[in-house]
């Protein structure tokens, strides 16, 4: 009895110390979707860009509420195997997402790591448990609700649609409007880039940092800890300062990539992208829909390119970010999986 109260104590604390490893590779991750504008357009120094977006980040779950989180929170059912496996499959799947970010950030590619964090849970508990315990909400959808896995991919699949289409719709109004405005005006773009920054990383924030949290509260219940799916408050500031210690260190490699490797970015091109990807962010936050930061602001600089200049968008770099997407759920599945066999070996080896 008390040798399955401290492996189950064990997982917990090592599965709370997996998600927040996650929750700061994604910050670090995404804080270069977030400062790659800011800094390709002169915005702002890498020093003031940092701290603005980081006080923002830290914010947004504090304040955005936690519908993203009950999304995350209820895509796989495990609640009725036992504690020690439920808690190794929960471990897995984050782990797996971990090793996904830590490879594309190594190469310099910006994936998505929300793609990541599902991919992962969703290959573990189907090879773990079976692919009944992964909700999917195919019957919900018959309804007219969306609901479970199905929920979580509509919103990664539509956000970078429609944040191209908001990129696109964006630079061409504000082209429009400022068709006639002289070059003295690149000082007021730049200046409003603090005010469209800040909301960019709020909404990143309210968004990606309740990923963290949901799996935090997902840990809590499925170990008994806590009775219902109800994020508490120490859940929600320790998942806002993970992300946003790693968004001040910031993933300079991936910088270089949307920043500089998609389409040249002025300070006009870096507001509307802001814009954009803010209104996207903030209207999936809301909705309770996990999206990807990466995705919306990728897609909305390549919305700005189509809109001015197609040819001058950096295509074959666009093709190589969208096969690398495609790559990232059963990239990080694969690893979740392979994790999930040693851990499982290793756990019926010390404690059967």
């Amino acid at each position: 009895m008390e040798k399955g109260l401290d492996i189950v104590l064990l997982l917990v604390l090592a599965t709370v110390m997996a998600v927040l490893v996650f929750d700061f590779t994604n910050g670090f991750h995404d804080a270069s979707n977030m400062l790659a504008t800011l800094i390709a357009s002169r915005a702002m120094t890498p020093a003031q860009a940092i701290i603005l977006v980081a006080f923002f980040t830290v914010l947004g779950p504090i304040l955005g509420g936690t519908a993203v989180a009950d999304t995350i929170g209820s895509i796989v059912s495990i609640g009725e195997l036992a504690k020690v496996d439920a808690l190794a499959i929960v471990f897995c799947g984050v782990s797996g997402a971990i090793g996904w970010n830590i490879l594309t950030w190594w190469f310099g590619i910006p994936s998505s790591s929300s793609h990541a964090l599902v991919g992962g849970l969703a290959g573990v508990v189907m090879l773990s448990s079976g692919a009944q315990d992964v909700a999917w909400g195919f019957t919900e959808l018959g309804q007219g609700h969306l609901t479970g896995l199905t929920k979580v991919l509509m919103a990664l699949l539509l956000s970078p649609i429609v944040g191209f289409l908001a990129g696109f719709l964006v630079h061409k109004t504000m082209h429009f409007v400022l068709r006639a405005a002289r070059p003295r005006m690149n000082i007021y773009l730049q200046r409003s880039q603090w005010v469209t920054a800040a909301a960019l990383a709020f909404s990143h924030g309210a968004n990606d940092a309740q990923k963290g949290m949901g799996i935090i509260t997902l840990i809590l219940v499925l170990s008994g800890y806590l009775q219902s799916f109800i994020v508490p408050f120490w859940v929600i500031l320790l998942s806002a300062s993970t992300i946003t210690l790693g968004t001040l260190l910031g993933g300079w490699r991936i910088v270089r990539t949307i920043g500089f490797g998609i389409y040249k970015i002025r300070p006009l091109h870096g507001l509307d992208a802001q814009l954009a990807s803010a209104g996207v962010i903030m209207a999936a936050s809301l909705l309770g829909g996990p999206v990807s930061t990466t995705h919306v602001v990728s897609t909305s600089i390549m919305g700005i390119g189509a809109s001015e200049r197609p040819r001058a968008v950096h295509w074959l770099k666009a093709k190589e970010i969208m096969f690398t997407w495609l790559l990232t759920i059963p990239g990080s599945a694969i690893l979740a999986c392979s994790l999930y066999e040693l851990t499982h070996w290793l756990l019926h080896q010390r404690f059967y």
